[in-house]
């Protein structure tokens, strides 16, 4: 499982990545609607205040959490597969 382990909040709701294999890019929020969870997003403010969790995760609130695998496919622009090459010990059942 990756971890991202660097943050950066930039500006239009875009954060730069640094994950625990080097890897580092943004990902850009700003098509995420503003309703449901996402409405703690209407203040700027609140996206800023991303951070790291306890298990390497991207989030902002006790609600609003994105899982690092997925975030780093899309920095990294690889497909899934690419996670299970790094994971021998995950088979498909």
């Amino acid at each position: 499982m990756k971890k991202i382990t660097a943050i950066k909040v930039l500006e239009n709701y875009r954060v730069w990545l640094r994950f625990n294999d080097g890897a580092e890019g943004e990902v850009n929020f700003s098509e995420k609607p503003r309703t449901g969870v996402f409405a703690f997003w209407n203040s700027y403010e609140n996206f800023r205040q991303a951070r790291i969790g306890d298990y390497g995760e991207l989030l902002w609130n006790d609600q609003l959490d994105f899982c690092p695998d997925s975030l780093w496919l899309q920095v990294t622009g690889k497909k899934p597969e690419a996670l299970l090459d790094q994971n021998p010990q995950l088979v498909h059942a």
